[in-house]
Formats: C-alpha cells, structure tokens, sequence
C-alpha cells in the first residue's frame, strides 16, 4: 500500500476509471428483463447484445496493447473514459435494439483502450514482490464496478430505466478529466517504446497472427484458461437476471441485492487478502482451486429454490472468481517481461473472446431451455480445472528436470 501511495494516487485513479467503466457494464444487467419486454428481443438477442460488447474489446485489445506501449497508458485512458461516456449516453437514449448494439459496441473499444494501458500502468509502477497486491487492487475496482453496476441499475431503476446510464456517462467524462489533470504518464518516454516493442510489433502484425502466434509463449496455458474461464463465466452472467426473472420472478431490485452483496466478499479478499492467498498457496494452486468451485456451484444454483439459498451459491461463485481473475494476470505478468502491455492486450483479447462466444451461446440454449447455459458453463469449468492441473503438472516436471 505505501508503494501505491508513493505514487501520488496513480493506482487509485486507475482504479476509479476501471470502477466506472464495469459499473456502466453492470447497470444493464438487472434492468435487461425490462428491456427485453419493452423492446420485445430474446434471450438470443441479449446474448448477442453482450456479445457485442465483447467482440469490439476483442478486436480493439492487442492494437490498444501496442499503442499503450508506444504512446503511453495514460492517453489510451484518457481516450478510452471518453469513448465510454458516449457509449453509456447512447444507451440511454436507445428506442431500438439497433442503437443498443452501436452502444455495446463503443463500449466495448472503451474496455479494449482503457484495460491493457491499465493493466501494463499498473506493471510499470509496482516491483515484482508487489505485483500481487497491485493486481489485487486493479482487479478489485472492476469486482467493485460490477458490485454496485447491478445495485445502481437496480435501484435507480425505479426512477426510470434510463437514468443510470445518463449518470454513467457523466461520470465517465468527469474521470477523464481527473485522468487528464491528475495522472502521470508511467512511461517517462513513451516514444522510446515503440522502438523496443518494434520486434514483437512486426512479428505480430495483426489480431490473427498474434493469436495464432501466441501457443509460442510461456503464457499460453494462461491465456487459454483466460479464454475457457471467460466463456464459461459468460454463461453465468449472461442469463442471471433472465433466468432468475422467469424461474422465480424476481424484479430488478431483487436481482441487484443478489449481484451487489453475492460480489462484496470478492472485492473484500483481493482489497485484504489476495496478496498472502497467492503467496502462501501460489498461483496455479489458487487458479486450479477457484475453477473447480467456480463450476460446481454454478451447476448449484439449478438445484436451489429458496431466496437465500441462491444467495448463497452466487455468493460462493463471484468469490471463486473474482479471486481466479487477478490470479490469471498475475502469473502472466509475471511472465510478460518488458511486453506488459502487448500481454495485457492478449489477455483481454482472450477475455472478449471468451466473452464472444459465451454470450451467444448463452442465449441460445436460454430460448431452447433456462437450465441449458448453467450446464455448459458447469462443464466448461470443470475441464478447464482439468487443463490447469495438466499444466501444473507438466510445470513441476519441468523444474525437476531443470534441477
């Protein structure tokens, strides 16, 4: 903590944009069953809708990572809080599923310009004994957003279904300013990175080829849990407030009390205790543990009926994974080097694929049968849990050979 305060906020500032920009993302959870009847889409439409979202950060990710390494972190922030601001108006004006899409998908460069910078600033200003604990906080502002996204969505609602998104956006435009006046940039010459990032710039021309390329690195198995553990999560989120508004017939303040205090364990262990989880038991140990409880307590939530019972599973999964994410980011940082922020780019680039594919597939097993999604997303977990042991595994047998 006294590093971060040696740093004049910098973090804490990284923290309020990552906060307000999962809290846009989060608003429109409890409040899409009402869209949906208001608008008349489906469950394929909401997951097409999300998906969206995900396909532009995806797209966006690893040029952001580039740019964030050429030009700065901080003007890829500042940027990003902008294009963010104007995705939340739109969705707040929004009469037609059309304007919706258009909305999910500015949002979703806003995520892809704003994370990889976020995450390679964070890097940059934390040694590697402290990593954990910066990662903890970064990841425990986006766990906040999503906390209090759904409660804000939820509550404000009531006002009007549009009002929380017209906040956003000022909100978003106010941290962008902040951002502006008050951060430093991390890299003292951005410029000069450019020149250092030249190799891995033209070995990975484009998307495709950095994707295809990156079974190469040491971080691969990292960014393939990152994809199957997104794809699943997607299942989850996707289709809560759906499934729980035609299992049991929860409003949209139900839906937030269920997401907002089922979360706040979460941001509770990586703001106190994230750091001696990850040192005492070690990364793969936290990741392989948090997946397989991740996926059997999502398989739960089709099995309970009771108010505080589906409470109680929620609770357990949005604190297996909230502990799972920073555990991913700080094992490839710790392998990225001097490519922070071209492995941050990767790492979202995998997330929004995940988020891709999740979401779609999501909605369509929704509209055949509600349980369908939570099945999928059960057994997708469970092999990634397999595939983290493998890579245990093989890890272990690679130092012993070393030694």
């Amino acid at each position: 903590m006294a590093i971060l305060l040696k740093k004049q906020g910098a973090v804490l500032i990284l923290m309020l944009n990552l906060f307000l920009v999962f809290t846009g993302i989060g608003l429109a959870i409890p409040i899409m069953p009402k869209f949906m009847e208001e608008l008349g889409i489906t469950g394929s439409a909401v997951g097409l809708l999300v998906a969206a979202f995900s396909l532009t950060q995806f797209l966006f990710s690893p040029l952001a990572g580039r740019l964030a390494d050429s030009y700065g972190r901080k003007k890829m922030i500042v940027i990003g809080m902008f294009v963010f601001a104007v995705s939340e108006w739109l969705f707040g004006i929004a009469e037609s599923s059309t304007l919706l899409f258009v909305s999910r998908m500015l949002g979703g460069i806003a995520a892809a310009l704003i994370m990889p910078a976020v995450m390679a600033y964070a890097a940059d200003v934390t040694s590697e004994e402290d990593r954990a604990a910066g990662m903890g906080y970064i990841t425990a502002s986006i766990t906040t957003g999503f906390i209090i996204g759904p409660g804000i969505g939820g509550y404000v609602a009531e006002f009007g279904v549009r009002v929380p998104f017209f906040a956003a956006a000022v909100a978003g435009l106010l941290a962008a300013c902040v951002t502006m006046l008050l951060l430093r940039e991390s890299r003292t010459e951005p410029s000069n990175a450019s020149d250092k990032a030249a190799a891995p710039a033209q070995e990975h021309s484009n998307l495709f080829v950095q994707l295809m390329n990156s079974y190469r690195e040491p971080y691969f198995i990292g960014l393939v849990i990152v994809f199957v553990m997104s794809f699943g999560l997607a299942n989850f989120e996707t289709v809560f407030g759906l499934f729980v508004d035609q299992k049991f017939g929860f409003e949209p303040k139900d839906i937030a009390f269920i997401l907002t205090f089922g979360s706040i364990a979460g941001a509770v262990v990586q703001l106190t205790a994230f750091s001696w989880i990850l040192n005492t038991f070690g990364e793969r140990r936290v990741i392989s543990i948090c997946l397989l409880f991740a996926g059997l307590f999502i398989i739960l939530t089709l099995f309970v009926h009771k108010y505080w019972l589906i409470f109680a599973v929620t609770f357990i999964v949005f604190l297996a994974t909230d502990i799972l994410r920073p555990a991913v980011s700080t094992q490839m940082s710790m392998l990225a080097k001097d490519q922070q922020g071209y492995v941050a780019g990767l790492n979202s680039a995998f997330t929004s694929l995940g988020n891709i594919v999740g979401p779609i597939v999501a909605g369509a097993l929704f509209d055949i049968n509600i349980n369908y999604p939570y099945g999928l997303a059960c057994v997708v977990l469970v092999l990634c849990f397999g595939l983290s042991l493998r890579a245990g595994k093989r890890e272990r047998e690679k130092s012993k050979a070393a030694a």
